[in-house]
C-alpha cells in the first residue's frame, strides 16, 4: 500500500512539475514581450530601477502564467522531493527557446534544438536517479531540519551573499554582467523552495485538522516565501529587460538548480542513503543539461541548419585541402553556378589584393 501510495504520488507531482515547466517558459516570453512594448514607447526601463511595466497588460499576463506555474511547482513539492522536481525545470528553458524563435524572432538553430534535446534526456536521466528525501510529516520536525547547523549555516551564507550582490555589486555591475542579477533570484530561490516545503507540510497538517495556525513556523515560512519571491521576481525582471531571454533562462535555469539541490542535500539529507550508481547518473544528467544548454544559447546567432551542412562540410574540406573550386567545375553544376563564380572571383580579388596587383579592381 505504501509503495502504491508512493508512485500515486511520484505521478502526481511529475505531471505537476511538467505543467509547471510549461506556464513559466510562457512567462518569460510574455514577460519579455511586455517589457519591449515599454521600452518602445520610451517608459523608464525596469534594468534603471523603472516600475512602469505594472501598468502593462502583457507582463500581467506573464506574471499570472508565472504564478500559475509556481502554484503546480509548489504543489510538485508537496508530492515528490526536491531534486526531482527541480531538474524538471529544463523544460521551461525549451519551452522558452521554441516561443522565443515564434514571438521574438529569436532564431533556433541546429545546436539549439541538440541542445533542447539534450537537455530533455539529461532531465529524465535525473530523474530516474533521483535521491529519497527524509520523510517530514509534521511542522516541527520541519522546525528541527530548519535549526540544523549545517542549514543554518548555508542560509546565513546564502543571506550574506545575496546583500553583499544587492548592495554592493549590484549598483556598479548589474548593467553590464548578466551573473549578478540571475545569481540573486537563484541563490534566494534555494531558499524560497525549503519554504515552499514547508508550507506544503503545513497544508496536508490543516487539512488534517491540526491547529497549524497557531504554529509560529507557519506563518515564519509565509514571510519568508513573500520576501523571497518578491526579490526574485525584482530582480528576474531586471536581467529580462537588459539581457537576452534565451541567455537569461539557461543560465537561470542552472544557478538555481545548483541551488536547489545544495540545499535540498544539507536540509533533508537525499544524498546520505544513495547508491554509488545513482549518484553518478544524478551528476551525469547535470551535467548534460548544462552541455545541452550552452548548445541551445552560444551558438544562437550562427546561422546553422540541416540544410546547410553538407555545403558547411564542403567548404571546410576545400580549406582544409586547400584547393580551389575550377570555373569548370562550378559551371557543370548549374544550380551552384552563381555561388562557386561569387567564390571564385571574390578569392581571386582577395589574392590579386595580396599580391599588390590592380587588376582586380
Amino acid at each position: 500500500m505504501s509503495q502504491t501510495r508512493g508512485r500515486y504520488d511520484f505521478c502526481i507531482g511529475l505531471v505537476l512539475a511538467m505543467s509547471s515547466s510549461i506556464f513559466i517558459g510562457g512567462s518569460f516570453i510574455l514577460k519579455k514581450k511586455g517589457l519591449l512594448r515599454l521600452a518602445r514607447k520610451g517608459s523608464m526601463r525596469a534594468g534603471q530601477g523603472g516600475h512602469a511595466y505594472l501598468k502593462e497588460w502583457l507582463w500581467w499576463a506573464g506574471l499570472l502564467s508565472m504564478g500559475a506555474g509556481e502554484v503546480a511547482n509548489f504543489a510538485a513539492y508537496a508530492f515528490a522531493p526536491a531534486t526531482l522536481v527541480t531538474p524538471l525545470g529544463a523544460l521551461s528553458v525549451l519551452v522558452s527557446a521554441i516561443l522565443s524563435s515564434f514571438f521574438l524572432n529569436e532564431k533556433l538553430n541546429l545546436h539549439g534544438k541538440i541542445g533542447c534535446l539534450l537537455s530533455i534526456l539529461g532531465s529524465t536521466v535525473m530523474v530516474i536517479h533521483a535521491p529519497q528525501e527524509e520523510e517530514v510529516e509534521t511542522l516541527n520536525e520541519m522546525s528541527h531540519k530548519l535549526g540544523d547547523p549545517g542549514f543554518v549555516v548555508f542560509a546565513t551564507l546564502v543571506v550574506i551573499v545575496s546583500l553583499i550582490l544587492i548592495f554592493v555589486v549590484g549598483p556598479r555591475h548589474g548593467q553590464t554582467n548578466i551573473l549578478v542579477y540571475i545569481t540573486i533570484c537563484s541563490v534566494i530561490g534555494a531558499l524560497s523552495v525549503s519554504c515552499v516545503k514547508g508550507l506544503g507540510i503545513a497544508i496536508k497538517e490543516l487539512f488534517a485538522g491540526k491547529p497549524v495556525l497557531k504554529h509560529p513556523l507557519s506563518w515564519i515560512l509565509l514571510l519568508s516565501l513573500i520576501v523571497c519571491v518578491s526579490t526574485q521576481i525584482n530582480y528576474l525582471n531586471r536581467a529580462l529587460d537588459i539581457f537576452n531571454t534565451s541567455i537569461v533562462t539557461p543560465i537561470y535555469y542552472v544557478i538555481f538548480t545548483t541551488s536547489v539541490l545544495t540545499c535540498s542535500a544539507i536540509l533533508f539529507k537525499e544524498w546520505q542513503h544513495m547508491a554509488a550508481d545513482d549518484i553518478i547518473g544524478t551528476f551525469s544528467g547535470f551535467l548534460t543539461i548544462i552541455v545541452g544548454i550552452f548548445l541551445l544559447h552560444a551558438f544562437k546567432d550562427v546561422n546553422f541548419t540541416l540544410a546547410n551542412l553538407p555545403l558547411s562540410l564542403r567548404k571546410d574540406d576545400r580549406a582544409a585541402n586547400g584547393t580551389l573550386l575550377s570555373t569548370y567545375d562550378c559551371f557543370n553544376h548549374d544550380e551552384e553556378s552563381s555561388a562557386c563564380l561569387g567564390e571564385v572571383q571574390s578569392t581571386e580579388s582577395l589574392s590579386a589584393r595580396r599580391n599588390g596587383s590592380l587588376s582586380a579592381f
